[in-house]
């Protein structure tokens, strides 16, 4: 029996009036659902702020049961939530099933947090006992993104339930059914109880509502950086705690004495991996100017060897981007670096929404597709002399998202890493890497620091409230 039926997968009505459910490399309808007003954000924060307190209370174990109940039902339905997500989000099968496999570790994982310990026992100078102990945070509100709708709508969700809290979701309309409400059904498959996690597709107006609602006191967001300034700022005046995941323009840094011939494979992988749309996407390629021709000229030849096509019914490498306003932008960026002077090596074509992966060469701090993040498969290629050189090169910019070096020297790598501020870094390998037990975020404008993954899940999603205990009434000099 499917988890999912499109005549029945909203069990809430919503009032935000009807949204089709688009497959974005045919065009077609795969369903409707109905988007979420203001007044639906509030009516949900409620009933989620009411379903806590029980939840809360419940053994650990009790939590922790339904999440591992939860994971393996990712892996049971693999086969239904695999054609949503080609489908729907345009992602290729083996992204698909990377996105399956990061749900039920989330899962996994955020079960264990159900059991950590969750406090300390403090030295005190007065005569009491003195402890810490983690307490739910009560309702987080999480604004999750198309791209890979799965993986950063769950890796909030479940850690946010296992602690306790309920969870007011709000998937990007464009990915609503994987992104939420086929969250929604496994969970409530593996016995999660009725309005814990509320799911509302919706546009700005239900986020902003979200951000501002009283009953939600923690926001996860994952999106770009000018609407996570938005949420930051809105958060900041309610006096909220804002967890922001954030753009990227992440330099992959090859050293002259790299492996071209592995190096090929690993750059193309970061720049074109789900047609860029990821927000680690590798954006900016800095090579040794000793291997720059050569480095051009056979990151060119792989582009051009990639088939692009609809993902469901072809076998390809790419698929296609998410809607007409992002193609734009990309051909926009690319077009207008050509004005500037740079050379399109590969690419830089598209047939409805199906980008060629490109190549730019000859790029500069001129160059708007290396200076800003595309969210498409486009490579700016820019050569350097000395890793002082290679180190300015890839710390300009506003981001500090991921950074990847190539070197056949790893203690030269890592020293080169020290110097260039990320949220991540890895030595020879790109920029896309994604594990439920690491710790994940950037900083400056790829974030706000914070982090998801692994324990750093329970200061995204608890409070450490101080109590002490005391055998008398303590008595004062007044």
């Amino acid at each position: 029996m499917p988890l999912l039926d499109p005549t029945n997968w909203q069990p809430r009505p919503l009032s935000g009036g009807g949204h089709t459910v688009t497959e974005p490399a045919t065009g077609d309808s795969l369903g409707a659902v109905t988007l979420a007003t203001a007044e639906d954000v509030a009516t949900a924060a409620r009933a989620a702020s009411a379903a806590q307190p029980e939840w809360a209370g419940l053994p650990h174990f009790a939590r922790a049961a339904v999440l591992r109940r939860a994971g393996d039902l990712f892996a049971a339905h693999a086969d239904e939530l695999r054609d949503w997500i080609v489908r729907e989000s345009g992602s290729i099968p083996g992204k698909a099933d990377f996105e399956l496999h990061v749900a039920a570790q989330e899962c996994y994982e955020a079960a264990a947090l159900a059991s950590r310990p969750v406090g300390q026992i403090l030295p005190s100078e007065a005569p009491r006992l003195s402890y810490t102990r983690r307490v739910p945070v009560g309702v987080v509100g999480v604004i999750a993104p198309f791209n890979a709708p799965l993986i950063l709508s769950i890796r909030s969700v479940a850690p946010a339930l296992a602690l306790g809290n309920g969870v007011v979701l709000k998937p990007d309309p464009r990915t609503a059914v994987c992104g939420g409400l086929a969250l929604a059904a496994v969970l409530a498959e593996a016995g999660l109880p009725d309005g814990l996690l509320q799911v509302l597709p919706g546009g700005p107006e239900a986020g902003q509502a979200l951000v501002a609602d009283p009953h939600v006191p923690v926001i996860s967001f994952t999106g770009s950086t000018a609407a996570g300034r938005a949420v930051g700022e809105a958060a900041g005046r309610h006096l909220k705690r804002a967890h922001l995941e954030l753009g990227g323009n992440s330099a992959l840094i090859v050293l002259e004495d790299a492996d071209i011939d592995a190096v090929v494979s690993t750059a193309a992988w970061g720049s074109f991996f789900h047609q860029g749309q990821i927000c680690m996407t590798t954006g900016r390629h800095l090579v040794h100017a000793s291997l720059y021709e050569e480095y051009v000229e056979r990151l060119a030849a792989k582009a051009d060897s990639l088939a692009v096509g609809d993902p469901y019914r072809e076998q390809v490498h790419l698929g296609p981007i998410i809607d007409r306003a992002q193609l734009d932008k990309i051909q926009r960026l690319v077009e207008s670096s050509t004005a500037h002077g740079a050379k399109l090596a590969a690419g830089g074509s598209h047939e409805r929404l199906f980008y060629r992966p490109t190549v730019i060469a000859g790029v500069d701090d001129t160059t708007p597709a290396y200076t800003e993040e595309v969210f498409g498969p486009v490579a700016p290629v820019r050569p350097f002399s000395t890793p002082e050189e290679a180190a300015a090169l890839a710390s300009a910019g506003p981001y500090g998202l991921s950074l990847g070096i190539v070197t056949r020297d790893t203690a030269r790598g890592l020293d080169l890493a020290e110097r260039i501020p990320t949220g991540i870094a890895h030595i020879n390998d790109q920029t896309v890497n994604d594990e439920a037990v690491a710790p994940f975020g950037g900083i400056a404008a790829s974030g706000t620091g914070a982090r998801f993954g692994g324990e750093a899940n329970l200061d995204a999603f608890t409070d450490v409230r101080w109590t002490t205990v005391r055998g008398d009434v303590a008595t004062y000099p007044f």
